[in-house]
């Protein structure tokens, strides 16, 4: 891949009732050059509105692959990947760090009615997790409109198993989070 190839990484943080979304833009040769914001609720169901929107905000068509930390963040907020693929017209790509059975007992057991329906439609409607061997780590993909998705995410790894783009990402979205809880209370702070 060539050096200046730009990928979006989204990763989120949390408190309360909200989560922070961080989007990193990254060149695969680790160069940082863009960074948005955006948030969803907790326990909600605006996580792919989210995503669509930290990218639609960088006004970015130099961006040729996004990326997002999990499937499900804030709380079974469940990212329609197909959704997102639709309305950025880029190659999606899901990464997760962890070995699962999946998120069907969980949710069933977090939710109830169409609560439960809703979520668990859009999650099985995803493409299955394949896992990848990246720097001896495994991680676990989805992709949507990607062709060599082992191929993306090994040239945004420059080491360890995390995506640089998703790195940076997460760092981004918890320092916004960490100023955020900082600022409020503040003497002449609006949020106060």
């Amino acid at each position: 891949m060539k050096p200046g190839t730009r990928a979006l990484g989204v990763a989120e943080s949390y408190r309360g009732d909200s989560s922070t979304l961080a989007g990193a833009v990254v060149r695969a040769s680790r160069v940082v050059d863009g960074f948005s914001f955006s948030s969803c609720t907790v326990g909600g169901t605006d996580s792919t509105d989210a995503v669509v929107d930290v990218y639609r905000q960088l006004d970015r068509e130099d961006v040729q692959y996004v990326l997002v930390s999990g499937i499900a963040p804030a709380w079974f907020n469940v990212v329609d990947l197909q959704a997102v693929h639709e309305a950025v017209d880029r190659p999606v790509l899901s990464v997760s760090f962890e070995a699962s059975e999946g998120l069907e007992d969980a949710i069933a057991r977090e939710f109830e009615g169409d609560e439960r329906e809703c979520r668990l439609a859009v999650y099985d409607a995803q493409p299955d997790r394949e896992p990848l061997a990246v720097n001896g780590e495994r991680v676990f993909v989805r992709a949507v409109g990607c062709e060599n998705p082992a191929d993306v995410v090994r040239a945004f790894t420059p080491e360890g198993g995390r995506p640089e783009p998703l790195r940076v990402a997460r760092l981004a979205a918890r320092a916004a989070d960490e100023y955020a809880q900082m600022s409020v209370g503040r003497p002449g702070d609006d949020h106060a």
